[in-house]
């Protein structure tokens, strides 16, 4: 709910969070392309106050994920991974002092579970005593919103 709560006070008070990311670069990692979420991460992190770097291509083809975990910890102060693979963002984890974020893997999408457990939030106000029925392919989202939801 943490995590949830803040969102929620960045949606209703924009201005007050706007300068919490202020001198801080955050590494957008995009071996798996995506306009909606590069231009949704980019843009966060720019209304928060900081700088995006994207890097776009395969993680771990030219140097290992550890090489690159451990520049990009020293570089900046965390890293948006948008990958094929789970085991690259558990390697990145692994790997790195800052911060990582899942923004896609072939086995979880947490930040669209939790964009869609928000929704739910503010349109019923509360989320304890819903259900939530997933319609569709047992994918990432669907692996996420289990986890989610039942929180």
């Amino acid at each position: 709910d943490d995590c949830l709560d803040l969102a929620a006070q960045i949606k209703r008070a924009p201005a007050r969070f706007a300068q919490r990311l202020a001198g801080r670069y955050l590494s957008l990692l995009f071996e798996k392309a995506s306009l909606r979420t590069r231009v949704t991460f980019e843009l966060a992190i720019k209304q928060l106050g900081g700088d995006a770097i994207t890097c776009t291509g395969p993680i771990g083809e030219r140097e290992p994920v550890k090489d690159v975990a451990r520049n990009l910890d020293r570089w900046t102060h965390g890293i948006v991974a948008r990958v094929y693979s789970q085991a690259t963002i558990d390697e990145l984890a692994a790997w790195s002092a800052v911060p990582v974020i899942n923004a896609l893997s072939d086995l979880y999408h947490p930040c669209q579970a939790l964009a869609d457990v928000l929704t739910l939030k503010e349109h019923f106000g509360r989320l304890d005593g819903l259900k939530l029925a997933f319609i569709g392919d047992g994918n990432n989202v669907a692996h996420s919103l289990m986890l989610t939801a039942v929180r």
